[in-house]
């Protein structure tokens, strides 16, 4: 090459070194650098005439620096290589003592027969700035899903989970693990199921968005195969060039018990305050008519005729003076004398009313609670509300059947009484009507406390019975439920406010109330009804248990034959699918000798024992009941000895 061409290609080659972005640095096998290029300059903060001359170390930080001149020497005379001809993540240190993290690429060539290290390096303090930045940021979007109170899910273009958030999983019963990469259909019940897979299809085919970009309420499947409303917000994302969607879930149920609480107040409101003001106007009709047909009656004494039907108006007009004061009742417009009353004596002297009222194939039992209860209720308005309910049972009865009235004293929460029923936490005085008669089926129980709602024969029954005891309950500030299923039988609850006998202080009680027990065993929960399921899981999950869940006896039976053994069996009595609690119990125990079993049940134990559904002997957990009870129940199940 001729010297001319020499000096031109030295020219660009100085050039490239001179205007490179990235520092480039040659230094001579005992570290002396050789080269130190404006990019250098920039990034460390010297002047190269600074550095020219100087051992490299100079720019390194500890520990690099005290390393440096033991790695050389190692390598001029072993020839072991380190970072030459690789490239690698390192500190470099400023002049002013700051440092900063490069990429530091290293090659050696020769100059005379001797090596020389070539070394760019490149700054990588703004890339760190934009990691960090973005890890934040990742950070921060994580831990605005992971504590987000709403569901967050995502999946991508084929309907496949990619994220599960906490809330989910509360929401869902699922852990993260056991839905991530599964279709999100798993989450859906029909038609929504049947129908995802389509949609998802047409979408990436045509581009018609139904739901994307809009929320709408839908319904959700859970893993124990119950099901909820929410609402459904989901958007459209783009990762790798592939659409991602991202579903906000909102949970509607407490909502929706709302909302179903508040139409079913508004509609016995509504109600109640027409049938108040008909029998407020309607007695002062009735009281002329009866006044008018008495006086009839005494001027027609000689015509006995015309006194007959004179007395036939007088008792039609107390008959509906009657049906007044049932409506008074239920529109809460009764005049009340409340006092402390002593419901088990209560009880046990209506006996005497019930046995001559009642026909004589009705069997009536009475269980009252040990000690005595009171509640603060009118103790005539209380007397009429079970004269009316021990009717209704026997008119449930046509072939005779037994009736039992209980008594005991409960503590209740707001939830106690399960969803749509209002009820202040407090004490309360339960005392329970229950028969084996026909039973209601749910259209009919949905509308019992209706007034004039009525499925006897015109004529039979008025359809104020259950509405005056409605009324009677609400105006004393408690509550009345009905458990009932067709062919099984009712059972109806009226809760009065207990009366604090001692005077003692309801505060101080609640203070003295033991610690719910805990316990670490599993529990095989069997119950068919999927809202008091979910609120006994929850329930005993917060008490540290382990639980597995069934929906009937089969299904616990088909558990247990396969393996599961848990410490103690949680069932419900009453159950559809052929096998009851008592059942699923005595064949539970032939498969687990060392099985533990606790019972629940709407019913109260005298009506179940009447009927062989339970051995008298068995450790029963009536509904409803606070989570108190529940935990001392079934930690005194898993202590019983054997």
């Amino acid at each position: 090459m001729s010297p001319a061409r020499s000096q031109h290609v030295q020219s660009r080659l100085q050039a490239v070194v001179d205007t490179a972005v990235d520092g480039v640095m040659v230094i001579d096998a005992f570290g002396a650098v050789l080269m130190f290029n404006p990019a250098c300059e920039r990034m460390f903060g010297y002047r190269a005439e600074d550095v020219l001359g100087q051992n490299v170390k100079m720019l390194m930080p500890e520990p690099y620096q005290s390393g440096h001149d033991a790695y050389l020497r190692n390598y001029r005379e072993s020839g072991e290589r380190k970072i030459i001809g690789i490239g690698r993540e390192v500190l470099g240190r400023k002049k002013n003592g700051a440092t900063f993290p490069m990429d530091l690429s290293v090659g050696e060539a020769f100059e005379d027969d001797r090596p020389i290290f070539v070394g760019i390096i490149r700054d990588l303090t703004e890339r760190k700035a934009a990691e960090k930045a973005l890890r934040e940021s990742a950070e921060r979007m994580r831990a605005v899903v992971e504590t987000a109170v709403d569901g967050v899910i995502l999946i991508d273009a084929f309907g496949n989970i990619l994220m599960f958030n906490p809330a989910c999983e509360r929401l869902f019963g699922y852990k993260a693990r056991e839905v991530i990469g599964h279709n999100v259909r798993m989450l859906m019940p029909s038609p929504y199921r049947d129908e995802h897979d389509a949609y998802i299809a047409n979408y990436r085919k045509t581009g018609e968005a139904k739901i994307i970009g809009i929320g709408r309420e839908v319904t959700a499947l859970r893993k124990d195969g119950s099901t909820f409303p929410m609402d459904l917000s989901v958007g459209e994302a783009k990762q790798e060039g592939e659409s991602i969607f991202v579903g906000v879930i909102h949970d509607l149920s407490a909502r929706k018990r709302t909302e179903e609480q508040l139409a079913q107040a508004q509609k016995m409101e509504t109600v109640g305050q027409l049938s108040g003001g008909i029998a407020h106007d309607f007695n002062n009709l009735l009281t002329v008519i009866l006044g008018n047909a008495e006086a009839l009656s005494i001027r027609l004494k000689a015509r006995e005729d015309l006194r007959h039907l004179a007395d036939n108006i007088a008792n039609a007009a107390e008959r509906g003076a009657q049906l007044t004061q049932r409506l008074l009742a239920f529109s809460r417009r009764q005049i009340l004398q409340p006092t402390a009353i002593d419901c088990n004596a209560l009880v046990e002297n209506m006996q005497v009313l019930l046995r001559r009222t009642l026909r004589e194939d009705i069997d009536l039992r009475v269980a009252v609670a040990p000690q005595p209860v009171f509640a603060l209720a009118d103790a005539a308005q209380l007397e009429s509300a079970l004269l009316n309910l021990a009717l209704n049972a026997q008119d449930a009865m046509p072939k005779g059947g037994a009736l039992t009235l209980t008594t005991e004293e409960i503590e209740l929460d707001p939830d106690s009484l399960g969803p749509g029923v209002d009820v202040r936490a407090g004490r309360y005085v339960s005392v329970c009507v229950t028969d084996d008669g026909s039973g209601m089926d749910a259209e009919t129980l949905a509308r019992a406390f209706e007034p004039f709602f009525t499925t006897k024969e015109v004529g039979k029954g008025s359809g104020l019975g259950l509405s005056m005891v409605y009324g009677f309950a609400k105006q004393s500030n408690g509550q009345v439920t009905i458990y009932s299923e067709p062919g099984l039988g009712t059972s109806v609850r009226l809760y009065l406010p207990a009366a604090d006998a001692e005077a003692e202080p309801t505060q101080q009680r609640q203070l003295d109330l033991p610690m719910a027990p805990r316990g670490k065993e599993a529990v095989l929960v069997v119950e068919d009804d999927a809202f008091v399921r979910s609120h006994v899981i929850s329930s005993l999950e917060s008490l540290g248990y382990r639980v597995m869940i069934a929906s009937d006896g089969r299904e616990a039976l088909g558990m247990l034959q396969s393996g599961a053994r848990p410490a103690l069996l949680f069932t419900d009595v009453v159950m559809p699918g052929g096998i009851n609690g008592w059942q699923l119990a005595e064949e539970a125990r032939t498969l687990a000798p060392e099985l533990k079993v606790l019972f629940t049940s709407g019913y109260p134990l005298e009506s179940l024992t009447s009927r062989d559904q339970v051995d008298p002997n068995a450790l029963m957990l009536t509904k409803p009941y606070r989570k108190a009870e529940l935990a001392r129940r079934v930690r005194e199940a898993l202590d019983e000895p054997d």
